[in-house]
């Protein structure tokens, strides 16, 4: 989704610069004053390009899943069986990733107020990301019901993710890891 914005000069500094600002320091914390100073642009510059720091919100998160999605996806192309754990291990090998901060969708849906435009990015990532959950698990338990297991594993996932910023620790993450290789291993069972 990129726009004339992302594609200028200026509009990337500002995105590059207001992707590390805001993971780092958190959206409301950040001013435009602060993006442009570092983006080394004018304000006038920052909203010539993107309109308002609201949209700025939104292009930073699509920017956000847009890389994060083509980390997803190569970790995945290189992955033996089962797959669903390089989904799991691509959140403890994103470069973009801090331990302290955690996800930053989810920083982002605690921060925004309701109606915001960011939150339908938000929404959208994560139901691309517990789709693609499905999906892998069609392929790696057959017979499952994926969808039914699919939910399972992304409430562990999300869970060991929002803890990561409260512990400032991978350590649940790779708890919900070995949770989630048991559920792979026992398939699926009867009701």
């Amino acid at each position: 989704m990129e726009t004339r914005a992302d594609t200028t000069p200026a509009g990337r500094r500002i995105l590059d610069a207001a992707g590390t600002l805001f993971y780092r320091e958190g959206i409301n914390a950040v001013g435009v004053a602060l993006v442009s100073d570092t983006a080394g642009v004018t304000k006038k510059t920052l909203y010539d390009r993107f309109g308002s720091k609201d949209e700025l919100v939104v292009h930073y998160l699509r920017r956000r899943h847009e890389n994060w999605w083509a980390h997803l996806e190569e970790r995945l192309a290189a992955a033996p069986p089962p797959r669903t754990l390089a989904l799991m291990d691509a959140y403890l090998s994103h470069p973009q990733l801090e331990v302290a901060r955690g996800c930053a969708f989810i920083n982002a849906a605690a921060e925004l107020p309701a109606g915001h435009a960011g939150w339908r990015v938000i929404r959208e990532h994560k139901e691309a990301v517990r789709a693609r959950l499905a999906e892998l698990i069609t392929e790696d338990v057959p017979g499952a019901d994926a969808e039914d297991l699919a939910e399972h594993v992304f409430l562990l996932l999300e869970g060991a993710i929002a803890h990561r910023g409260i512990d400032e620790s991978e350590a649940r993450v790779h708890k919900a890891r070995e949770f989630v290789a048991r559920l792979l291993r026992e398939g699926p069972r009867p009701r």
